[in-house]
């Protein structure tokens, strides 16, 4: 299959963009608050105006038809912001924690992708979905802590199982689940630069932002006759072959393509 330029994470859905509507929204309130309080020589409240911005920068974020929970944090940054300055606590814990968090939550920022694990019940329905197929190869993108790909590796010796990760933390965890396990690898790297083309089903577990550029890839590089599998997030304008329901709290559904032929 002729190799074609890989996909961008999708640029509606960017950090920057993120960033620039906070500005925005910042930017309009105290432009109109500071001189209106300029005027009467009054001291800006402050905790008032970042309750102000948190609801344009809420407003903002549904009019540019932002998901749901980028509504929520967009409407409460400012507002916490306030509040955590008033705990008078020393930066360097925020530096910390800023770090802490990268490492484990590098996809959060870089590519709208949270921490999400796959749990027990939709791994059991993945390893009947793989007993049903000629042993092959399966790529977990995005596989976090290992919580998909390690028990199926050990429950399915005849097929070869691969996890792509790029948050540190996360990523040696991993790591350290699968040592001893001969039949699955454990690579660092983004998904964007996985070359899908070896593997009989590739598996994510991911957030509606990068489905659709995803898709593509999926469509550019997997062969005929294999499988993706998306985990609670169906692709954009695109019928799912199967659906597989997962019964718990909260229940899961496995979208299942077929790659056709062209």
């Amino acid at each position: 299959m002729a190799s074609l330029p890989l996909p961008a994470p999708p640029v509606s859905a960017s950090p920057l963009r993120q960033l620039t509507l906070q500005a925005a929204a910042a930017i309009l309130v105290l432009s109109l608050a500071w001189p209106y309080y300029g005027l009467k020589a009054e001291a800006l409240p402050w905790w008032e105006t970042s309750l102000v911005i948190g609801g344009v920068a809420g407003l903002l974020a549904t009019l540019t038809r932002q998901p749901w929970w980028w509504r929520v944090m967009h409407a409460a940054f400012v507002p916490l912001g306030w509040v955590v300055s008033q705990l008078a606590i020393d930066p360097g814990w925020f530096l910390l924690a800023f770090f802490l968090l990268l490492l484990v939550y590098r996809g959060a920022v870089t590519e709208q992708v949270p921490l999400y694990l796959t749990n027990r019940a939709t791994v059991a329905a993945l390893a009947q979905l793989l007993a049903d197929r000629p042993p092959s190869a399966f790529l977990d993108l995005g596989a976090g802590l290992g919580s998909t790909v390690v028990p199926l590796a050990r429950s399915l010796p005849g097929w070869s199982f691969a996890g792509v990760e790029n948050a540190p933390l996360t990523w040696l965890a991993g790591r350290l689940r699968s040592l001893g396990q001969g039949n699955l690898a454990w690579r660092w790297g983004d998904l964007w630069h996985a070359d899908l083309a070896g593997y009989g089903v590739v598996y994510a577990f991911l957030s509606p932002a990068p489905m659709a550029a995803l898709w593509d890839k999926v469509r550019a590089e997997m062969r005929p006759g294999t499988l993706f599998i998306s985990n609670s997030f169906a692709v954009p304008d695109a019928a799912p072959g199967r659906v597989v329901e997962i019964p718990g709290t909260p229940p899961r559904r496995l979208y299942l393509y077929e790659i056709a032929a062209g």
